[in-house]
């Protein structure tokens, strides 16, 4: 069925009606559409005489909605809002779409999460969705289309882009050592935090400067944010990635224990399904991705 003509009102006047209903004043629907009070004055006016109703009251200042003006603007915005979602639609990429991503928590939180407004901005077409896994695990059992890996190009049936290497440095707060240690064996009469999936990057840390010692005890942690909040506590020197550790170090809240930086057992990859179609969404995130990681 064809609709009447005179009684479809033009989407200026249903968009000055609704601002107008939502905000109570012409004048401050005016300035939310960017339009001039008297040109929204206009468009309420011809979409009452096209009704033929009476869509407001005025008292005083206040644009008040009658009975009928309030039935009709819940059904206006209903047909605006879908009217906005299909025209969203319509000028997405039909071969884009979601990309639900597994991360590593810190490097998600630390590294990526800061960076993923750029990727929102370049690629509107696409949704990240991100969920956190700690260990790889088999594409096939899962509906994530990518994954962030640690480690070496040990992941069963994946293609890979090596993003970078992870670097780490001591770190401590400023009341615990004020300034870096010349000599990193002052490190040893402190506590050390370790991390549970690293349990011998002390070891290696201090190897790679000639220094063969028994460790001092010290707290476990299952992630590196809790051992950073613990370490700006004062409970012990911690050994954190660049990229974990530079916010806390530019803000004054830890400072370097020693000025030595050191590279971990693995490096950080993008980890796709070898036997999967690459959807539009992946080939985009993987490309931004690079480019980050190099810049």
């Amino acid at each position: 069925m064809q609709p009447a003509r005179r009684l479809l009102p033009s989407i200026t006047a249903l968009t000055c009606f609704e601002a107008v209903a939502r905000l109570g004043s012409a004048t401050d629907a005016a300035a939310e559409l960017s339009l001039t009070q008297s040109a929204v004055s206009r468009q309420i006016k011809a979409l009452e005489g096209q009704l033929g109703i009476t869509l407001f009251e005025r008292r005083g200042r206040q644009l008040i909605l009658t009975s009928r003006g309030a039935a009709y603007v819940s059904d206006i915005r209903d047909i605006l809002q879908r009217l906005t979602r299909a025209s969203v639609a319509v000028r997405t990429d039909a071969r884009a779409g979601a990309l639900n991503l597994s991360i590593l928590p810190a490097f998600g939180m630390h590294w990526l999460a800061p960076r993923l407004q750029d990727f929102a901005q370049t690629h509107p077409e696409v949704t990240v969705n991100l969920s956190t896994r700690l260990a790889p695990f088999d594409f096939r059992d899962t509906q994530f289309d990518a994954a962030i890996h640690f480690g070496r190009e040990d992941w069963p049936a994946a293609d890979y882009l090596p993003l970078m290497p992870e670097t780490v440095v001591a770190v401590c707060a400023p009341s615990l050592i004020p300034t870096p240690l010349s000599d990193a064996r002052g490190i040893l009469s402190h506590d050390l935090m370790h991390l549970e999936t690293r349990p011998r990057g002390w070891v290696r840390w201090l190897r790679s400067l000639d220094i063969d010692a028994s460790l001092p005890p010290g707290m476990v942690f299952d992630q590196f944010s809790t051992m950073a909040q613990a370490a700006v506590h004062g409970l012990g020197v911690a050994l954190l990635p660049t990229f974990v550790a530079d916010p806390f170090l530019n803000s004054g809240q830890l400072v370097l224990a020693s000025p030595h930086a050191n590279q971990s057992i693995g490096s950080y990859y993008l980890v796709w399904p070898k036997d999967r179609e690459e959807s539009h969404s992946l080939t985009s995130f993987r490309t931004w991705l690079r480019d980050q990681a190099r810049g």
